[in-house]
């Protein structure tokens, strides 16, 4: 985790809804300022998205909230069937990325991570690979319902009744220093969670405020797709398969179809990067790939993004 912090700075320093399915909305316009004070980058804003609607702020927190009350116990398995699987590669490779242990023991932050697969990756990582049984993952979510899946999935591993592994609700925007005191952690992950969030900047500050300086913030989300054909063949697949297996797999489209929406809604790879750096971490370079701030996977569908606290 050094090396990653420092092989980041080192680049820093070189460069310095609507649930009715229309089809012809499935590209929607660019991110643009509107869009930024949606999510939360303008006090004055009174609005946000949830998908493709419009909704006062102070409701997009209980919406999200009842879409993963009703995915909670079908989350996996619906994961797997939207994506063939390809998710279990992208964690993996997130994961790999992090080399959690590889430089001694840390203390880890998994927020919007309910389920636990991140936090469980990341304590088979350390152990396996570097003999390390001290790393711990607390695991924060908002939502109770995914806590639980989470808390029943590592019932069944050696890390249950540990101090490897911790669940705790809480709002990514505002954790209780009580609970997460400022400059606290080595580590901040989160995986498919922040593009629900109500306020991403806040999600941010937070972040920033309980990493320790040095502490790395790790983000894995679906994002844009660059290749203009493989962009049209995701669309489709995307609006058309992944709410009709919702409705067979989990009796839910509603939910499948926001979850749809909500990746078209979040910030291209650039302006998410830009983001990260306006919250105070030292990024790449603002392009993809080696000494960049993102890294894409599978031309984009899902993307990488990394900061350092300094």
């Amino acid at each position: 985790m050094q090396a990653t912090s420092r092989t980041l700075r080192a680049t820093c320093r070189r460069s310095i809804p609507s649930f009715a399915p229309v089809r012809h909305n499935h590209t929607q316009p660019p991110f643009t300022s509107q869009d930024q004070q949606a999510n939360g980058q303008s006090s004055s804003s009174s609005t946000t998205h949830f998908g493709f609607r419009t909704v006062p702020s102070e409701n997009k927190e209980n919406l999200v909230r009842g879409v993963f009350d009703s995915v909670a116990s079908s989350y996996d398995l619906m994961n797997d069937a939207m994506s063939m699987g390809v998710h279990r590669l992208w964690k993996d490779d997130f994961v790999k990325l992090l080399r959690p242990g590889s430089k001694g023991p840390i203390r880890c932050i998994d927020v919007a991570g309910g389920t636990g697969d991140i936090a469980l990756r990341m304590l088979d990582s350390a152990r396996e690979k570097y003999a390390d049984r001290e790393t711990s993952v607390d695991v924060v979510d908002i939502n109770g319902e995914m806590l639980k899946e989470g808390y029943k999935r590592f019932k069944k591993t050696m890390y249950h009744n540990t101090p490897q592994i911790s669940f705790q609700e809480a709002n990514a925007q505002e954790l209780p220093e009580d609970r997460f005191p400022s400059n606290s952690y080595d580590l901040y992950t989160i995986a498919f969670g922040i593009r629900n969030v109500t306020s991403i900047p806040d999600v941010l500050k937070e972040a920033h405020r309980v990493l320790k300086p040095g502490g790395t913030f790790a983000c894995l989300e679906f994002n844009k797709v660059t290749n203009p054909v493989l962009a049209q063949m995701y669309d489709q697949y995307s609006f058309s398969v992944i709410p009709l297996l919702g409705t067979i797999l989990a009796g839910d489209r509603d939910s499948y179809q926001y979850l749809v929406e909500s990746i078209r809604r979040f910030p291209s790879q650039r302006d998410f990067a830009q983001m990260i750096s306006d919250a105070g971490f030292a990024t790449g370079g603002f392009f993809e790939g080696d000494g960049g701030a993102w890294r894409d996977l599978w031309g984009g569908i899902a993307c990488i993004h990394m900061g350092v606290k300094v």
